[in-house]
């Protein structure tokens, strides 16, 4: 599965952190690639782009908080981008709401919580059954 990875200046460290450490994954790094100041939407729309391209693709996306890039994020059609603070979020989003995109707040998390986290979104499948009427009810 190819990995679209993208932060912001506020979520840059921990990217960097977290492409080191997906050593059984290869994420594509969309940006951005130095901790100067920039605008987190920038970002999302470039992610979001990628995973149009190539529909079986996930997103990470990281900023300050977590909420610009969601919200960004989940304008698009073929995104459901969750806000995890911690790994049950993750695995929540995934086994309910089958997102595709993790959005991790890099001011509020440690790199082992994002790391438990995403290995959680990673390794989740949806349930379908209910929860696929609710998602298609996104649209």
């Amino acid at each position: 599965m190819t990995i679209y990875i993208a932060s912001d200046h506020a979520g840059f460290e921990l990217k960097k952190q977290i492409i080191a450490q997906l050593i059984s994954h290869t994420a594509i790094d969309v940006g951005t690639f130095t901790n100067e100041s920039v605008d987190y939407p920038v970002y999302a729309h470039k992610l979001c782009e990628k995973m149009k391209q190539n529909k079986s693709s996930c997103g990470i996306l990281i900023c300050g908080s977590g909420l610009g890039m969601s919200m960004v994020a989940n304008r698009y059609s073929h995104i459901r981008a969750a806000l995890c603070h911690c790994p049950e979020f993750a695995k929540l989003s995934r086994e309910h709401n089958n997102a595709n995109i993790i959005v991790l707040p890099a001011r509020f998390t440690t790199l082992d919580n994002a790391m438990e986290s995403l290995k959680y979104f990673l390794e989740t499948e949806f349930e379908g059954g209910r929860h696929q009427r609710r998602v298609d009810l996104f649209l």
